[in-house]
Formats: structure tokens, sequence, C-alpha cells
């Protein structure tokens, strides 16, 4: 059985899309989380039957964990001195990290000792910081091969032991081409590298793109968790200068998250509440449909956050191009894997408000190319990111692994 290790289960929406496809695969497999949250971004009875399974390892049951630290040298040998070794004296970012490694070395002592009643076969992260460091010691325990997807928090504001993972994992599966680039940057074997886009079910979308009626406002569509390093701030400031040019739009921001009350702020502080909408809710992955359907086209201007966080691959990018809108957004990170410059969509520097406003300017006087990026868009989507056929080497590698451990 394949051990999926995560920090939140489904409460990320990519790892009950990813999971849909491993289980409909045949692949047998464990869903396993650091800790409960109330986010959901599904509505679905197999996604929720799916956190019903979930196995959480929080709260940590302080005598059963006590005991089986304790227990962990005479149950793993040598391979606990080696893994504890690895803990106290590998390279490591800060020693904030290293007490914080040594930490998740004691759960995962615990979570070892609850593996050894399972039938494991591989270990997989999802995510590479906390979880992935929890996976990393489980398989090392007991010595079961591990792997792991990294994305963008985990890979930059909290990277923790990251050259030990990479030495570590028998693959590692990476979410873009600048993805790959940067194992490889961190002294990873290129073998043990597989480019899995973090893809959509293209069956979900239809690409119905509305007919704007002449003289109506462009409707401008964003939508993620309301965060730093998705860009609103820029969105809203070029909504300032596209009013100041006496452009007729309106922009709806879908999504929920700590920063709504200083973007709302931000709206109405530059007089824009005529022109910016923001739901305050997070968008159900069956409700992304008829949000985008409303629009004329999408834009999500990434950023690197100043707190070192950044976006991987957005999927609302990817569900945005499926529905038939033409996205803008950043050249950054794994966007140039999904927008092709000019003949998928448009890119624009990251934290440039007047190119983003230039860039929607662009697409409402040309209707002809906002049409062309639309289907571009959505064709390169089903062929390049449609999740029933781009997980292919992942499942493949979990195919592997069952088979030897057979």
């Amino acid at each position: 059985m394949i051990h999926y290790m995560t920090i939140r289960g489904i409460a990320d929406a990519w790892v009950g899309n990813e999971l849909r496809i491993v289980l409909r695969d045949g692949i047998p497999c464990k869903l396993h989380a650091l800790g409960r949250s109330d986010q959901n971004y599904f509505s679905s009875d197999d996604i929720a039957q799916m956190g019903r399974e979930t196995h959480f390892i929080y709260p940590l049951p302080r005598l059963a964990t006590a005991f089986n630290v304790l227990a962990a040298p005479f149950r793993f040998k040598m391979r606990f001195f080696t893994a504890l070794w690895n803990a106290l004296s590998g390279e490591r970012e800060s020693l904030r990290i290293r007490a914080v490694g040594l930490w998740h070395f004691v759960v995962a002592c615990h979570w070892a000792a609850h593996l050894r009643h399972e039938d494991v076969s591989h270990i997989h992260s999802q995510w590479i910081h906390s979880a992935g460091t929890v996976a990393m010691y489980g398989a090392w325990l007991t010595d079961t091969s591990f792997s792991f997807t990294g994305h963008a928090a985990d890979l930059f504001r909290e990277r923790c032991a990251l050259r030990d993972k990479i030495a570590r994992a028998d693959f590692i599966i990476c979410i873009s081409e600048f993805h790959r680039q940067f194992y490889l940057d961190h002294g990873a074997d290129p073998a043990k590298l597989h480019v899995v886009y973090c893809g959509i079910d293209t069956s979900h979308f239809t690409p119905r793109r509305r007919v704007r009626p002449k003289g109506a406002p462009l409707q401008i569509r964003s939508a993620g968790r309301l965060v730093d390093k998705k860009g609103f701030a820029d969105l809203i400031e070029a909504c300032g200068l596209l009013a100041k040019r006496g452009v007729a739009f309106h922009c709806t921001i879908g999504g929920s998250g700590p920063l709504e009350a200083d973007l709302r702020a931000k709206i109405a502080n530059a007089g824009l509440s005529d022109h910016i909408e923001m739901t305050g809710t997070a968008l159900k992955q069956e409700d992304i449909p008829d949000f985008m359907y409303g629009g004329d086209l999408f834009c999500l201007p990434c950023v690197w956050a100043e707190d070192n966080d950044v976006d991987g691959l957005p999927q609302l990018s990817m569900e945005a191009m499926a529905c038939g809108l033409p996205v803008i957004t950043t050249d950054l990170v794994g966007n140039p894997d999904l927008v092709i410059d000019g003949t998928t969509g448009l890119l624009v520097p990251p934290g440039d408000a007047a190119a983003l406003a230039d860039a929607i300017q662009r697409l409402d006087g040309d209707e002809p190319l906002a049409q062309k990026l639309a289907q571009s868009g959505h064709v390169h989507v089903r062929e390049t990111f449609d999740i029933n056929t781009c997980l292919e080497p992942l499942l493949d590698k979990y195919r592997t692994a069952l088979e030897t451990s057979r």
C-alpha cells in the first residue's frame, strides 16, 4: 500500500484531486495528515469519505508517544540511530529548523510504530517541509522507499533539511520545469526527477466563454486564497489605472483569507468599490465553472511574497483556461509552463501593476486576440494538464513500488 503524507489532508484541494486518480487506478493508498482543518474545497461524497478515512497524527497521545519513542531503538535498531544522527548532525538551514526537525523525528517514531501494523510499500509526501520530515524519518525507520512532491512555501519560506530529503528520496515529483531545475541546482540526481504537472480533470470544465454584449463593461475574474503571493494588491492597483484610463470594467475576486480586510480597505481607499467586488468565500471545486463563465478574462498576478512564499503553478489558472477564458498571469516559477506568452495567454512581470493594466486593456480592445488565446489555452490545458493523463509518471512509480515490495 502507498502511504501518502500531507499537512492537512483533503483541506488542500490538490490532495483530493490527485488521490481520486490514484484510487481510480486501483492503487491501494492510505491518506495521513499531521493535523485537521475546517477548510474544505469539495462538496462531493467521495472526497468526504476520503476525509473520514484519513489518519490524523495530531494531537499526539502523550503516553503512547513517550512509550513509542523509548521503544524505537529496540524496534528499529540501527535505523533508529542513523536517523537520529541525521537529525542531530545533518545539514540544516538554521538552529530553529534543527530543533523542529528533532521534534518531527519524535513524531516519526510514534508514526512508525503505527505503521508496523500496516501494509507499507512506499511513503510519499505531498509537500516537503514538516510533513516531509515526518515522512522521511518514518520511511527511514521502517526501511521503506520514500518520495515527495514539492510546491512553493515548503521549498522556499519553510524549507527544512531539503538537501537530505533530496538525497534520501527514491524519486522526486517536479510540478514544473522550474522545479526540476531547482532540484538539479540543489544536487539532485537527474534520474530521480520526474515532471508531473498538478493538473485538473478537464472533463469537469466546458469551454464556454460568454459573448460580451456590445458596450458592456469588461468582466475580470480572479480568485485564490487572499494572501500576498497571489498578487491581489497589484490587481487592485492595475484596476485603479484602468479606471483612470476610462476603461469600463468590473472585477470579481473570489476567495477568502487573512488579507481580506486589508484588500477591502485598499479597494475603498482607491475609490474602486463600484469596480471591484470580493466574494469573501472560498470557491468550491464544483462551483468554479459558473464563476468563470461570468467573466471575459482571468487574471492572477502572482508575486514572490516578502515572507518568501510563492505559487508553484496555480490550478485556478488552468481551470480558467479549461473554461475558455484567456488568462493573464506573471512570469514566475511554473507559470510559463502553462501560459506561453502570446500563444496560450499573456505573461507580465511580477509586481508590475502598469504592465498588468496594459495586458488587460490589450485584451479588452482586441477580441480576436482574446478569442485566440482562449482557444489555444484550452487546447494546451486539455493536452498537457489533464489530470487523467498527466499523473501517469507518478502512477508508474507507485506501481513499481508495489511490485517491488511484493
